[in-house]
């Protein structure tokens, strides 16, 4: 069971939030609070492992994230805002947010993003991976300790798709067996590709193959697709 706290100034906002939330078995909501000062006392009050959090909503701000790692260093931030710039997305990967989602994002996305942070790994929605390279900022370079001191994390919803890529299915073929949506195994093929510094397809059937994830015999006698 995975233990989540919602956090956003707007009551239609938590109230959507937790609704969709509560359709799954293994998250629990632990409780919502309407601002920054709320939070933090619900930090103190329960032991949470993720935190959903629009740090840019009225009665937050940046630096709620770093309060909240000095309370608890242990629990993950998912930032799910609206619009923002690149460098405010940046800014808040260095105070120590661990994914980021938009409020646009379908439902499959969130949970996901809450699912994987959760589990070790990080997760960025497609609109926020676009937004930063379309300002030409390299997540990889950012002063953030996990980037560059732990090694990349694949979680095991990757890894499945890393495995059916190989295999040949396309997107709309493994959302198909997977029970997501196409565009959530987008996101998942670009998270992938980042976390593993390629640009195609091709690089990630390598990867699979040299992490014995499918037999490199498959590929004896078909060229690989780019």
């Amino acid at each position: 069971m995975k233990r989540v706290i919602i956090a956003d100034s707007n009551m239609l906002i938590r109230t959507g939030l937790h609704s969709i939330l509560r359709q799954f078995d293994d998250l629990e909501v632990l409780g919502e609070a309407s601002s920054e000062v709320q939070l933090l006392q619900m930090m103190d009050s329960f032991q949470t492992d993720v935190t959903l959090v629009d740090f840019a909503s009225k009665g937050f701000s940046i630096d709620v994230v770093s309060k909240i790692l000095r309370k608890n260093p242990q629990v993950k931030i998912v930032a799910i805002t609206g619009e923002q710039s690149g460098i405010t997305i940046v800014n808040a990967l260095r105070a120590g947010v661990t994914s980021y989602i938009k409020k646009d994002c379908d439902v499959h996305e969130i949970v996901e993003s809450i699912r994987e942070t959760a589990s070790g790994g990080r997760f960025f929605c497609g609109q926020i991976l676009e937004t930063i390279r379309q300002e030409s900022i390299d997540v990889n370079d950012l002063d953030i300790q996990e980037l560059n001191c732990e090694p990349v994390v694949i979680s095991e919803r990757e890894i499945e798709i890393i495995t059916m890529i190989a295999e040949g299915y396309t997107n709309n073929e493994i959302a198909e067996k997977l029970f997501l949506s196409p565009h959530t195994v987008n996101t998942h093929r670009k998270n992938i590709m980042q976390k593993l510094g390629v640009n195609n397809t091709a690089a990630i059937v390598m990867y699979a193959v040299k992490a014995q994830l499918v037999s490199p015999n498959k590929f004896l006698f078909s060229p690989l697709s780019t």
